[in-house]
């Protein structure tokens, strides 16, 4: 393994999933702007859209997660077409 190449600040981060609200802790060392109070302790935190709690892989639902309104624009342009 090459030496100096590995980031040493590794601590612990909270990931939340916007879409479900479910959140977890890991070691990680990306730069958190915001932070979250969670059994007395204070960890940064990182907002994720999409995780394992929420993804149609690992939960077995299918699930439309529309953050942009793709869906509607989507529908609008070609959903009267599926009637026909």
């Amino acid at each position: 393994m090459k030496q100096g190449i590995h980031p040493e600040a590794y601590r612990p981060v909270v990931f939340k999933d916007m879409s479900n609200d479910d959140t977890f802790i890991t070691r990680s060392t990306i730069n958190a702007k915001e932070t979250i109070d969670l059994d007395g302790v204070t960890y940064p935190l990182v907002k994720i859209e999409i995780s394992n709690t929420s993804h149609p892989f690992y939960t077995g639902k299918q699930k439309l997660v529309d953050t942009a309104g793709r869906v509607d624009k989507f529908m609008s342009r070609y959903g009267s077409r599926a009637k026909k």
